[in-house]
C-alpha cells in the first residue's frame, strides 16, 4: 500500500510501479522505534525539564569560573543532576515499550507481546504463552533494579537556601534556528503530522456513521468511566485507611497495590484471565449442580473482567493522587472535625471530600485517558464480539482499512488532547 509520498513520487516522476524506484521498507523494526520514540518522548521531556527548571544557577557559574564551556556545564554539572529524573523517565519509556502491542503488530515486529497472542491464540499454548508473560514482568524487574543499583551509591541534594535558578542565555542566527528546529521536530512527528493523516482518512462522513464506531464508543465510555470511578473511589477510601490505621502492616502493603501499572497489559490480563476462568467454570457448575440453569461465563463472558483489569492496571494512578492530595490537607481541620463528634466516614465526606475534589477529578480523568488507550489487556479479556475504540483501531489497521480505523482514532486522540487543556487548566 502506498501512501501520500509515494503516490506523489509517482505523480512527479511518472513510476508506475515499486521496480521503477527504490523507497524504504516501512514495516521494519527501526520504523517502530521511531513511532514509539516519538510517541513517548514526552514522558522523558516533562521530567527532564522539571529538573533541569530546578537546578540551583550557582552549580553552573562555578563551573564556567573553572574555565568549563557550555558544553562542559551542560555535561558535567546539568545532566548528572537530572540523572534521576530521566532515569525514571526512562524506565517508564521502557515499561510503555514492552506493554505495546498495536505499534509492533502493526509494523510486523515480533516482541515478547505479539509472542503471547501469538502462542496462546494462534498455536493454542496456554502454558507457552503464561512462560513468555512471567519472561516480560522479569525483564522489566531486572531492568528497573539495575538502573537503581547502578546509582546506589549516587546522592543527589539541593541546596537549603534559597537557590537561584539557572540564567538562561540566549541564542541568536543559526544556533536559535537550529535550536528552534530541534524542539519543533519531536512535536511535528508525534503529533501534528498523526493527527493531520488520521484527520484527512476521518474526513469521510460515511464512516461516522457505522454501527460498530457507535458501539465501540458505547463500550469504551461505558466500561471506561465504571473502571475510572472504582479505581479512585477504592484508592481514596486505601490512602484515607492507612491514614487512620494505627498499624505498620497496611502502610507496608500499600505500595504492592501499584504493581499492577508496572505490569505490562498482555502479562496483567493473562494473569486475570487464568485464575477468573477456572472460578467461572467452577462458579456455573456449582449453580448447574444446585438446579438452576447454566448462566454460562458471568466473569470472563462480560465486561466485568476488563473492569477488573482496568482497575488492577492503572489503581497506582489514583493511589497516588489520593496520597498527594489527602497530605495536603492540614491536620488541624480533620481533628476539629473530629472533636466535635464526626466519625472517620463523616471527616472524609465533610472535610477532605471537599477540599481533594479538583485533585481527584483530575485523577479520575487521567485513569478514563489510560483506559481508553489500552489496547493488550482489552484485547485479552473481552467478550466475543466486544470492541472499544482502541480494539477497532487496531483492527482496521490491521486490515489496512485506515478510512473507518480513523475516526476512532481520532477520537482517541481529541480524549487525551482534553484531558492534557484540562489539567493544564486546572494546575495554573
Amino acid at each position: 500500500m502506498q501512501g501520500p509520498v509515494q503516490t506523489a513520487l509517482r505523480d512527479a516522476f511518472g513510476w508506475t510501479s515499486p521496480r521503477d524506484y527504490w523507497f524504504p521498507a516501512i514495516r521494519t523494526r527501526e520504523a517502530a522505534i521511531v513511532v514509539l520514540s516519538a510517541a513517548l518522548y514526552p514522558y522523558v521531556y516533562l521530567l527532564a525539564r522539571a529538573a533541569f527548571r530546578e537546578q540551583s544557577g550557582a552549580a553552573f557559574e562555578v563551573a564556567r569560573a573553572l574555565g568549563a564551556g557550555a558544553w562542559g556545564r551542560f555535561l558535567r554539572v546539568g545532566l548528572p543532576l537530572a540523572r534521576p529524573a530521566i532515569a525514571a523517565a526512562v524506565a517508564i519509556v521502557m515499561m510503555e515499550t514492552v506493554n505495546d502491542y498495536g505499534t509492533v503488530d502493526y509494523f510486523a515486529v515480533q516482541t515478547l507481546t505479539t509472542g503471547i497472542f501469538s502462542v496462546w491464540l494462534q498455536a493454542g499454548n496456554l502454558g507457552g504463552a503464561a512462560q513468555l508473560a512471567s519472561t516480560m514482568l522479569a525483564v522489566i524487574v531486572i531492568l528497573v533494579l539495575a538502573e537503581k543499583l547502578s546509582r546506589r551509591k549516587i546522592r543527589f541534594f539541593g541546596s537549603a537556601r534559597g537557590a537561584r535558578p539557572v540564567a538562561p542565555e540566549p541564542l541568536a542566527g543559526w544556533q536559535a534556528w537550529t535550536a528552534t528546529a530541534l524542539c519543533l521536530f519531536p512535536v511535528l512527528m508525534g503529533f501534528v503530522l498523526p493527527l493531520s493523516v488520521i484527520t484527512s482518512h476521518a474526513l469521510n462522513a460515511d464512516m461516522w456513521l457505522a454501527p460498530g464506531l457507535r458501539r465501540a464508543v458505547l463500550h469504551t465510555v461505558t466500561v471506561g468511566g465504571i473502571a475510572a470511578v472504582l479505581t479512585v473511589v477504592g484508592g481514596v477510601f486505601m490512602v484515607y485507611g492507612v491514614r487512620m490505621s494505627r498499624h505498620r502492616l497496611p502502610a507496608l502493603l500499600m505500595p504492592v497495590t501499584a504493581i499492577g501499572y508496572a505490569a505490562p497489559g498482555a502479562v496483567l490480563g493473562l494473569g486475570i484471565l487464568v485464575p477468573l476462568a477456572a472460578f467461572d467454570n467452577r462458579l456455573a457448575d456449582g449453580i448447574v449442580a444446585a438446579g438452576f440453569s447454566d448462566p454460562g461465563l458471568i466473569f470472563t463472558g462480560s465486561a466485568a473482567a476488563l473492569v477488573l483489569a482496568y482497575v488492577v492496571r492503572f489503581f497506582a494512578i489514583a493511589q497516588g493522587a489520593a496520597d498527594a492530595a489527602l497530605g495536603r490537607v492540614s491536620p488541624s481541620l480533620p481533628m476539629a472535625a473530629r472533636s466535635l463528634g464526626r466519625t472517620a466516614g463523616g471527616t472524609l465526606r465533610a472535610v477532605h471530600l471537599p477540599l481533594v475534589r479538583a485533585s481527584l477529578g483530575s485523577a479520575l480523568l487521567l485513569v478514563f485517558v489510560d483506559i481508553v488507550k489500552e489496547l493488550p489487556a482489552t484485547l485479552l479479556l473481552r467478550p466475543f464480539n466486544y470492541e472499544t475504540l482502541a480494539t477497532r483501531v487496531h483492527a482496521k489497521a490491521v486490515l489496512e482499512n485506515l478510512s473507518e480505523a480513523a475516526p476512532a482514532a481520532l477520537m482517541i486522540t481529541l480524549v487525551g488532547l482534553a484531558a492534557v487543556i484540562l489539567l493544564a487548566r486546572a494546575n495554573r
